[in-house]
């Protein structure tokens, strides 16, 4: 077959990738050599999904992608960025305040009153653990305090083009950060640009010794998909609040292409993880996910089978995080 036919072949099975559509999955673009994606195979329990190919600049699928909702944890991302580009020192030493306590939601911290760690390792805390207390401490020692932090949030979507996307509080924990899929696709992008938060929201678990009681804390990544190895993150984030359900936004590498993934408003607790997971695998081959089938689990005689007796003893020699 002559060059010339085969750049005419080429050009025939080649399919251009349209603009994502604001409610409807679209039409799949070229992924990967020139393979087309049939989007009925995917099917995705989120409720507002942008799967886009960074090296081609266009989405791949949509679904729900320009619709505003609230967006919780993802909201640190953009915390983190306006503390890094205010260059303050990363070794200061800030602290926890009172004006740091969740009275909206209540939620949980082990960092307590009067708990004092770096700037970079509240960054650490806020993006990987989500550490709510950490995000709000960052942005109380942001210059002019967490107001000005909050404006500057603002202020930087709006240059990102993030033109359906607002800010009101830096932890997320406020229905009213509020964004779409495809305006947090840019932000994943933008927040990609900073090695610490790339770093931190890729490492598995971290230890932070507290002062001033040097009290040594534990803590694990809030997406369990940075430690497997099937896995190539680049970037992550996750978030929940009741009003955003399960959150997931993620830059990766999947079939060798930077692809961001954004994933709002799942229900479950493994609704995201396993949407990412369909993503993945139809990227990768084009089908649907197969669904596992659930094994009949052997009855044993005895209160616990002697593998599962050696399992239990080996869990609790383990170091746990919380």
């Amino acid at each position: 077959m002559s060059a010339r036919l085969i750049v005419v072949f080429a050009g025939l099975i080649g399919i251009a990738c349209p603009v994502w559509a604001a409610t409807e999955p679209t039409p799949a673009a070229a992924f990967a050599s020139n393979m087309t994606r049939d989007v009925s195979k995917l099917r995705l329990a989120s409720a507002n999904v942008l799967v886009f190919d960074t090296t081609s600049g266009h989405s791949i699928y949509a679904k729900g992608a320009d619709m505003v909702t609230p967006i919780a944890s993802v909201t640190k991302l953009m915390t983190a960025m306006v503390v890094l580009d205010a260059n303050q020192p990363l070794d200061e030493t800030i602290s926890v305040g009172i004006a740091d306590l969740d009275l909206l939601k209540g939620s949980h911290s082990r960092l307590r009153l009067g708990s004092e760690l770096s700037r970079r390792e509240m960054l650490q805390l806020a993006l990987m653990a989500s550490e709510n207390r950490a995000a709000s401490s960052l942005a109380r020692h942001y210059p002019g305090g967490g107001e000005a932090c909050v404006e500057a949030m603002n202020r930087k979507a709006q240059s990102l083009g993030m033109a359906h996307t607002r800010f009101a509080d830096p932890t997320g924990l406020s229905s009213d950060n509020v964004s779409t899929a495809s305006d947090l696709a840019r932000m994943v992008r933008a927040a990609a640009g900073y090695d610490l938060i790339r770093d931190a929201t890729t490492t598995a678990s971290q230890y932070v010794e507290v002062q001033p009681t040097g009290t040594v804390l534990g803590y694990n990544n809030t997406n369990s998909l940075v430690r497997t190895a099937q896995w190539d993150i680049q970037l992550s984030k996750t978030g929940f609040i009741r009003e955003a359900g399960k959150c997931l936004v993620m830059l990766t590498n999947i079939a060798s292409r930077p692809t961001v993934i954004v994933l709002l408003d799942s229900y479950g607790r493994l609704t995201r993880i396993g949407d990412a997971n369909r993503v993945k695998y139809w990227l990768e081959t084009g089908e649907s996910l197969p669904e596992v089938r659930a094994v009949k689990a052997k009855r044993f005689r005895g209160s616990m089978p002697p593998s599962a007796t050696r399992a239990s003893a080996k869990a609790k020699a383990r170091v746990s995080f919380r």
